[in-house]
């Protein structure tokens, strides 16, 4: 019995027949054209992908890198010029050659089933299809840009979330360049480029709403707050590319952002200064300050119980944790708590006093998660890399590590083995002390540090890092959940990998799911558990969110476990 289908025995969570049920004829046998009748349907799954067009006119080689790096005042990279053309994998050996290199390329979204089985795909507007202009509504994600296009449902669910860039695809450098209206002039890249949020809806009706938070980096994971008469956007992401001290837009454009959804096609909208949702400062924990705005590099995303919840895992500042948005001013008073109760999703974006933003940066209206790390990410041992953030019920909480990323040597596979906090950690609440704590990573059947093969993919050793092609898993980042009526969970995530590729962003991954049993807090019996790969990335695609389709009530069968701190 193959895998995919052992997978299915195992992950089940809905009756096959009654998912057949759910599909009308046509999309079972496939014949679905999406421009005229596309579909989500409820209880199946959505996962972000992308495609590398591998055209090797992309780069020359002797191309000076980054684009119009002459122009600002962060210079350019060796005179010498790229290495490699746009061929693919070797094109991303320019990364070693120029640190801001990417390329842009089409986003698809693929409705799966819980399975791993696909019904259809949607792709996201972008250049290289027929009739789009480049003035046209599109957006377009920055390849090997590991952690983009996360895929999050509204607040109601009917509306599906993910942020890009408003660009052509085969563009150089873009995920590293400013916003237009917040330019650093020290800054490498010398292009000005929009992010902005997308959100489609269960019939692939697409609204695209620019902004210019996340310059010299980018956007990454997006919530539509749509609930009681609410219409706004909460995003993560990182800014700066540029020296320190960074300008006014680079501070006020990082991390939590609070964006008004756009009522007009994107030729028409004209983004003003960012207005952030909230921000940390590490001198709540007692620890000197940062340089201001590297506190605030979220990458994960979640609202649970009218709380919004996010992740910093990466970058040398700041504490790599898990946080929270304090709207009420009082859960927290020295940096880590626990949302208070009856607390309310924010309405408005933080208040500031932008004479203070060059010396004491933004106010700090966020906390850490009592329970989780509050060590300086540059003395964390061993290091954290949370991502992905899922709430099973109030009391049990999974996050998702992917790993420390280490390529720097031969002993890149045996190292991504040893790691013991890579992969899927859960966390359990305890009222009385009003605290979590790790009850135990999954990791059996992730396959950390063992090498899989890719069909066309090169094998040996890649000539720019003399260290193999071949992709090897490190850990997971996005993913999602659903509770079952028998007590258990079923996890989907999306894989992070380690290689000897010049990029490791542009390795294919892998799509995984697992089973645990909610109430479960004993490591011994979670051993027993393992990880299904439902579906590995091809040649030049990479895979990168994991959500339920529009219209799924994810919520139904979780109303049994809910109790706990929230309430």
């Amino acid at each position: 019995m193959n895998q995919i289908h052992t997978a299915a025995k195992s992950v089940a969570i809905f009756s096959l027949c009654a998912l057949a049920a759910s599909i009308p004829s046509n999309a079972q046998d496939g014949r679905f054209d999406r421009d005229h009748d596309f579909f989500f349907y409820p209880g199946n799954l959505v996962v972000s992908r992308s495609v590398y067009d591998n055209n090797p006119n992309n780069v020359k080689v002797g191309t000076i890198l980054p684009p119009n790096c002459a122009s600002t005042t962060g210079g350019c990279s060796a005179a010498t010029g790229a290495p490699y053309n746009g061929a693919y994998p070797t094109v991303f050996n320019n990364d070693i050659y120029d640190a801001n290199f990417g390329v842009t390329s089409a986003i698809f979204l693929d409705q799966i089933t819980p399975f791993g089985w696909r019904i259809n795909t949607l792709e996201v507007p972008n250049s290289s299809q027929r009739g789009i202009k480049s003035s046209s509504d599109q957006l377009v994600t920055s390849f090997s840009s590991k952690s983009e296009i996360a895929l999050n449902l509204s607040t109601d669910g009917r509306i599906l979330t993910f942020m890009g860039y408003v660009s052509p695809i085969d563009a150089i450098d873009v995920s590293n360049s400013s916003t237009p209206a917040a330019v650093d002039p020290t800054d490498p890249v010398g292009l000005n480029t929009y992010r902005a949020v997308a959100t489609v809806d269960s019939t692939g009706r697409f609204t695209f709403t620019e902004t210019n938070a996340y310059s010299g980096n980018n956007g990454r994971a997006a919530i539509l707050n749509d609930t009681d008469g609410a219409n706004v956007i909460y995003t993560a992401g990182n800014a700066g590319n540029g020296s320190n001290p960074q300008p006014n837009g680079i501070v006020l454009g990082a991390g939590a952002q609070f964006i008004e959804p756009a009522t007009v096609p994107e030729s028409f909208q004209t983004p003003t200064t960012p207005t952030p949702l909230s921000s940390f400062s590490v001198t709540l924990l007692g620890d000197k300050a940062d340089k201001v705005g590297k506190d605030d590099n979220f990458r994960g995303l979640t609202i649970f119980n009218d709380v919004v919840y996010f992740t910093k895992g990466s970058g040398s500042n700041g504490v790599n944790t898990v946080y929270f948005v304090d709207t009420t001013g009082t859960a927290c008073p020295k940096g880590v708590g626990i949302p208070a109760v009856g607390a309310k999703l924010p309405i408005s974006p933080l208040t500031y006093d932008p004479t203070k933003l060059q010396t004491t940066g933004l106010p700090s209206n966020m906390c850490i998660l009592a329970g989780f790390p509050t060590v300086l990410a540059k003395n964390a041992n061993p290091a954290a890399a949370p991502f992905g953030i899922w709430f099973a019920n109030a009391d049990t909480l999974y996050v998702a590590d992917e790993g420390d990323g280490y390529t720097g040597g031969t002993d890149l596979y045996t190292h991504a083995a040893a790691q013991t906090t890579a992969g899927l950690q859960k966390w359990v609440f305890n009222s009385t002390t009003s605290t979590w704590s790790l009850a135990y990573t999954l990791q059996t059947g992730l396959g950390l540090g063992t090498s899989y093969t890719v069909h066309n993919y090169p094998t040996g050793n890649n000539p720019a890092t003399n260290l193999p092609w071949a992709p090897a898993t490190d850990g997971l980042r996005n993913l999602t959940g659903h509770v079952d009526r028998d007590g258990h969970v079923t996890i989907w995530a999306i894989t992070s990998t380690i290689s000897g590729n010049g990029d490791v962003g542009a390795d294919p991954n892998r799509l995984v799911a697992i089973r645990d049993l909610v109430q479960n807090s004993d490591p011994t019996v979670a051993a027993k558990e393992s990880f299904y790969t439902l579906r590995q990335a091809d040649y030049a695609e990479v895979l990168r969110g994991v959500s339920f389709t529009p219209g799924t009530d994810v919520a139904h069968d979780r109303h049994d476990f809910d109790h706990g701190y929230h309430h």
